[in-house]
């Protein structure tokens, strides 16, 4: 086994504390991931088997639902990007050579950074705002708030995730899509 083959996805490969960063961003994302599918899962089948047994469907399956496809999603977009998996537009990046391909990458990264932090920011703002309203979830109660709490925390982890590239492709030789993933395409892409 090589070195590359000894890393998991939430092992870091960055050094001292970026890399204790990086792997619990990783590790976070992992727990919110797999606890939001699987709350969905659980709360989906107690709703069916609830109407088709006992003849009487859980009033808060909707709402909990509504709360876990934001608490995934906003778990899934640092996630994706830790994979390298956002979209990429690579037409023109494609055609330039290494050192240049290698700039823009860094670039690309701080850029995207500083737009997630700043909507990381605005959403703040956003759940301060809803907070002030005080509304409240009918079925379950909660302040609306609460649901859209995963948002900054999603965007902050994004754009961590975002500037740690921009970091490794400073300190690395090699060009990388995230702190895992070289570049390339799918036949090509090696996820260290």
């Amino acid at each position: 086994m090589n070195d590359t083959e000894s890393h998991s996805s939430r092992d870091s490969t960055l050094p001292g504390v970026l890399g204790v960063i990086d792997g619990t961003i990783a590790r976070i994302e992992s727990v919110m991931l797999a606890a939001g599918v699987l709350l969905m899962a659980l709360n989906t089948v107690a709703n069916v088997v609830g109407r088709f047994v006992f003849r009487s469907s859980l009033f808060f399956t909707e709402e909990l639902n509504s709360v876990l496809i934001v608490f995934i999603t906003f778990a899934g977009i640092s996630y994706a990007a830790r994979h390298g998996r956002h979209i990429r537009m690579s037409a023109l990046f494609d055609t330039f050579p290494p050192p240049l391909r290698k700039a823009m990458m860094v670039l690309i990264a701080l850029v995207t950074a500083t737009f997630m932090l700043g909507l990381c920011w605005y959403a703040l703002g956003y759940i301060l705002t809803l907070k002030g309203q005080g509304r409240i979830l009918p079925a379950m109660q909660i302040p609306v708030w609460w649901i859209y709490v995963w948002v900054p925390v999603g965007f902050f982890m994004t754009g961590v995730q975002y500037l740690l590239t921009a970091i490794k492709n400073l300190v690395e030789k090699d060009i990388y899509l995230s702190t895992i993933v070289l570049e390339g395409y799918e036949e090509d892409e090696l996820e260290i």
